[in-house]
């Protein structure tokens, strides 16, 4: 069993010893130049020898002092260098993410706090963009996107299908008469800078390659689209995860159910160098997890409409 001096009083003699002053010390210490004579004079009657001479207006080290502060000064620096390796060790790990605006929005943030729960020690960044992946020219450890083939001279896993269809209000269906693909021509097609599927390539999938809309409307962004067809303001090509919670809820319809769905991967991609970390594991699990989850979702949904065939 160790015998050891009273810490608080050794802490108080090394830093009094190395300036040769209780004033420096105290204020190193941040406590009161009598706290620091105290605790001197406790640890100089614990060993039973004096560690300081004490003079009207000088403060010198006996030999003992000597000797006990070449002991003391390594012995302490190496307990704060332990220390502070631990605390590096300990200290949140930061995963920086990029990824679709609408895709962060609707599907990644609400989810986000599950992975936080299983992973308290990962600190989440999150930025958003659709433009191709660049690990050389931004600063993101993981880029999360759709695409239809996996992405070349980097790691990239696929974690969920992405099934894009037509969506609308339902009012459209009642009012407006929309129970086949040709029905499309008497109704606004809203598109968006950002689709992965133009109206174009979905209509030929329909067979419905010579089709003249009503209306057109065009955004930006997938998120004013998807909100304009909420409105009511027409038909629009996004994917089915990002809206499956208001499809069960009524707020929105797939009017041709999902036979006519065109798919596409989404993948969590890592730079692919000898310097750079593989892909956190633990996240890209978690990805997956999820969107299996999103995905059986889809399917139970899936079986309770009836698709209609294009005509």
């Amino acid at each position: 069993m160790r015998k050891l001096p009273p810490l608080n009083a050794v802490r108080a003699f090394e830093a009094a010893a190395r300036h040769v002053s209780f004033s420096k010390a105290a204020k190193e210490l941040f406590v009161t130049h009598g706290a620091v004579s105290k605790q001197v004079a406790s640890l100089e009657g614990w060993l039973g020898t004096s560690l300081f001479t004490r003079g009207q207006s000088q403060l010198s080290l006996t030999e003992a002092g000597k000797s006990l502060l070449a002991s003391l000064t390594p012995a302490l620096d190496r307990i704060s260098v332990a220390a502070l390796q631990l605390q590096e060790q300990n200290t949140s790990s930061v995963l920086r993410i990029n990824a679709p605006p609408t895709f962060t929005m609707r599907w990644l943030i609400p989810r986000l706090s599950s992975f936080q729960r299983l992973y308290p020690g990962v600190q989440i960044k999150l930025t958003t963009s659709t433009a191709p992946v660049s690990f050389e020219e931004n600063n993101y450890d993981m880029a999360i996107r759709g695409a239809h083939q996996a992405f070349a001279g980097m790691v990239a896993q696929p974690f969920m299908t992405e099934e894009i269809l037509p969506i609308c209000h339902p009012d459209l269906l009642e009012h407006n008469g929309l129970r086949t693909p040709a029905d499309l021509s008497h109704h606004t097609l809203i598109s968006y800078d950002t689709e992965p599927v133009a109206w174009h390539d979905w209509l030929g999938l329909a067979k419905q390659l010579d089709l003249q809309p009503n209306h057109t409307l065009q955004f930006e962004q997938m998120f004013f689209a998807l909100q304009a067809a909420a409105e009511g303001l027409g038909v629009v090509l996004v994917p089915l995860f990002l809206v499956a919670d208001e499809l069960i809820a009524g707020r929105l319809c797939a009017p041709f159910g999902f036979a006519l769905a065109h798919q596409r991967q989404y993948y969590a991609c890592s730079a692919l160098r000898p310097d750079a970390q593989a892909v956190p594991g633990a996240f890209v699990q978690w990805l997956l997890k999820q969107g299996h989850d999103t995905e059986q979702s889809i399917s139970l949904l899936a079986q309770a409409m009836q698709p209609v065939e294009a005509g």
